[in-house]
């Protein structure tokens, strides 16, 4: 399925939605006031007892990778650089826009919601537990990459990255379970905006590069 084809309905409308889910959910973990939810403190109870030393070093590389300077910075600027080096400039664009957009909505959402993080928390983080910044930011790489390279196995390795960056999150108790699930909510949503924006101008730059490929083949 061609997504760029039809943006309107296969990007737009879907990552509207995202975004109404995600504040939704914000709304009502204000309305529930400090205390999380059942499924939240169960999870991160059951995740203190379960502690083993591999995981917790994966879980900090994934915090290193996936936040700071390395996820907000390093990360989209050299994922760009390289969509250029390969001729996708409106790629490397999009990609440049969609992880801008995600980060401000993050950021306007956590100080909307003001969520306090879990006491046991064992990393440095930013002001706001709703939503994973981590998180949001795994999931709109994925959705980049979709979006650009639409395979099954590039939509398996972007679902595998952001599964492990919302365990990595809670694993490191920087984030309630709740939390991943808006950052994933908001980073997709505001990724698939932005490739609505850009539809037409990556549908074409797509063919454009197929067909140079098809020529040197």
């Amino acid at each position: 399925m061609d997504a760029l084809r039809h943006p309107i309905a296969r990007l737009l409308v879907p990552g509207l939605v995202l975004i109404a889910f995600a504040c939704g959910l914000g709304g009502w973990i204000l309305l529930r006031g400090p205390e999380a939810f059942d499924l939240d403190q169960m999870w991160n109870t059951a995740l203190a007892h379960w502690r083993v030393d591999a995981l917790v070093w994966i879980s900090q590389a994934m915090n290193w990778l996936g936040g700071g300077i390395v996820g907000v910075f390093v990360v989209p600027i050299g994922g760009a650089l390289l969509l250029v080096l390969w001729r996708r400039y409106f790629g490397a664009l999009f990609f440049i826009a969609a992880s801008i957009l995600s980060a401000a909505g993050v950021q306007a959402l956590k100080h909307l919601f003001g969520r306090a993080r879990p006491e046991d928390i064992i990393v440095i983080s930013d002001y706001g537990s709703y939503p994973s910044g981590h998180t949001a930011n795994a999931a709109t790489i994925a959705v980049v990459a979709v979006v650009l390279f639409p395979r099954l196995w590039v939509g398996l390795v972007g679902a595998a990255w952001v599964l492990l960056m919302a365990f990595s999150r809670t694993y490191l108790h920087a984030h309630w379970l709740s939390d991943t699930v808006g950052g994933a909510l908001i980073g997709a949503g505001m990724a698939l905006v932005v490739a609505a924006a850009f539809a037409t101008r990556l549908r074409a730059e797509q063919q454009r590069v197929g067909r140079a490929v098809a020529s040197t083949g």
